[in-house]
């Protein structure tokens, strides 16, 4: 079967979701806006906690729904996570981008995580994983073995308790279109794993593993400033209407796992560097230098640590 581009995969979704959620919504009115700590990266608000507590470990970087690690177009390439891991490098720390299927599902993406960190020369890692990509990280740590080679997990933007746009996925206009994709010999079998019923399921069997830190990083628009990008804007409006304060396609009431280190204002897309919206209004790689320097090892249950 022929491979389907992996950005036509993304405006796929991204369509599907946009045409529905534009027939039921109106834009929601204007939140409260949320402030940034003054000596934060643009859009990051820093959450007060222990500082590292430990030497920099090799990151590696685990993408979400549709995503990829790197991808060619004429005359130029394209990484998911936009600029980071070069930047991670200039800071001293060496960023690993893995390559999971697109969207298979989360037990799949697991075990082929596991087989990219065993194949690397690195006796242990931190992990970084944007959507899709912490729940990954979160079932190959419990079920698959990953622990003995992780010290920490810090999710972005992760669904841990699903998001309505999977909900929608499931019945109605939206679920006969993914079914007449289905057989169009495009599976999109992640969404099921998506939903908020799924991640209800999920959480009960998929339970953190002692001794490595669990944090994460909430992301969304709350400012009545900050530019919603067209290309997800019904979304953000749907979700704004059942869920509350949003990042275009995830509840950021979803997000909360384990520490938080961060809350940002800053789209799904704009988590990874990437800007849909004509104007800057947050600084990713900011975000990533911030979240590198507070990894490290997770005490023992046993241990009194000192914050």
């Amino acid at each position: 079967m022929t491979q389907v581009d992996p950005v036509i995969w993304l405006l796929i979704a991204l369509v599907i979701v946009a045409l529905v959620a534009a027939i039921v919504l109106r834009r929601p009115q204007s939140s409260t806006l949320a402030v940034a700590a003054p000596d934060a990266p643009l859009g990051v608000e820093l959450v007060p906690g222990p500082s590292g507590r430990g030497a920099p470990l090799p990151v590696i970087l685990v993408h979400g729904l549709f995503g990829f690690d790197r991808m060619g177009i004429p005359g130029a390439r394209m990484d998911y996570f936009r600029g980071i891991a070069k930047h991670l490098e200039t800071l001293g720390c060496h960023a690993h981008a893995v390559k999971l299927s697109r969207a298979k599902s989360v037990p799949e993406r697991a075990r082929e995580l596991c087989d990219a960190i065993t194949a690397l020369p690195h006796a242990r890692v931190d992990m970084i994983a944007h959507s899709m990509g912490g729940l990954d990280a979160r079932y190959a740590l419990a079920h698959l073995g990953l622990a003995s080679r992780v010290r920490s997990l810090v999710t972005v933007g992760t669904p841990h308790r699903g998001t309505p746009l999977a909900d929608l996925a499931m019945d109605g206009p939206l679920g006969v279109a993914r079914r007449a994709l289905a057989a169009l010999g495009i599976s999109l079998e992640a969404i099921d794993w998506l939903t908020t019923a799924a991640l209800e399921r999920f959480n009960k069997e998929v339970l953190d593993v002692p001794n490595v830190r669990y944090a994460c990083v909430v992301g969304g628009i709350r400012d009545a400033t900050t530019p919603i990008p067209l290309a997800i804007q019904p979304m953000h409006a749907y979700l704004r209407k059942v869920a509350g304060a949003n990042d275009g396609l995830v509840p950021m009431a979803s997000q909360f796992w384990g520490e938080t280190l961060a809350e940002i204002e800053a789209d799904h897309f704009a988590q990874i560097g990437w800007r849909l919206a004509p104007r800057h209004t947050f600084d990713a790689l900011g975000l990533y230098a911030f979240v590198v320097a507070r990894l490290g090892d997770a005490p023992h249950h046993s241990e009194q640590v000192a914050v």
